[in-house]
């Protein structure tokens, strides 16, 4: 589904990945752990395109995404991967049904559609009520859940989430946990997660652990 190939990448001096090797499979629920430094968000950072790695190769369903560039890459981006991050990036002046439809306008779809799909995610994810609030008219739990259905909307092959329960308590991040099960039960949903959430981390399909630039077991 995704496979990493000698994944390099350094920032001046510091050597952040060295020769990472890793793959994915559909429908997986992968979490990476690890120190703090050990290159876990630099790697998830490559494998979804948003940086580019020195050396190696990334491969997302027979793509190779590290020989696209400009337009290309962003286009492949949109329609096949989604991301969840620590702090939800909602935009403010935007209501939760907005926020959830801003990918799917911007990949040229049509709006009504779109408007209807973004509808569904909200009331699978327990949002009902509040699609039509404003970010600071939410708990965290609530906009995690809104960032949840925004990087579904597009149907991507893979979510990738960096750190996605760092800022909520153990209740809503204990939440967060059984959506991503639940999406992947009823999507076959595939999830790599970057954590340092014990709780998140064991009840992964995989987890894989990182030190010191490379993965060291999983």
């Amino acid at each position: 589904m995704i496979t990493g190939e000698n994944i390099h990448k350094r920032y001046g001096a510091i050597e952040v990945l060295k020769g990472v090797n890793i793959e994915v499979r559909q429908g997986e629920i992968v979490s990476i752990v690890g120190p703090s430094g050990s290159g876990k968000s630099t790697l998830l950072h490559i494998l979804g395109t948003l940086d580019r790695a020195d050396m190696g190769r990334v491969t997302m369903n027979k793509t190779i995404t590290t020989a696209l560039l400009g337009k290309k890459l962003a286009a492949f981006r949109n329609k096949h991967i989604g991301f969840v991050f620590q702090f939800h990036h909602l935009l403010p002046e935007f209501t939760a049904i907005e926020n959830v439809c801003i990918p799917g306008w911007l990949a040229g779809r049509k709006k009504a559609e779109v408007k209807e799909e973004a509808a569904k995610l909200l009331r699978l994810l327990g949002l009902a009520d509040r699609m039509e609030n404003k970010p600071n008219q939410m708990s965290g739990g609530e906009q995690q859940r809104v960032a949840v259905a925004r990087a579904l909307i597009n149907r991507p092959d893979i979510v990738f989430a960096d750190e996605p329960t760092g800022n909520l308590d153990s209740a809503n991040a204990r939440d967060l946990h059984n959506l991503f099960f639940q999406l992947k039960d009823t999507f076959n949903q595939t999830f790599l997660v970057v954590t340092h959430n014990e709780e998140l981390a064991t009840m992964s399909d995989r987890v894989l652990h990182m030190k010191d630039g490379k993965i060291v077991a999983g």
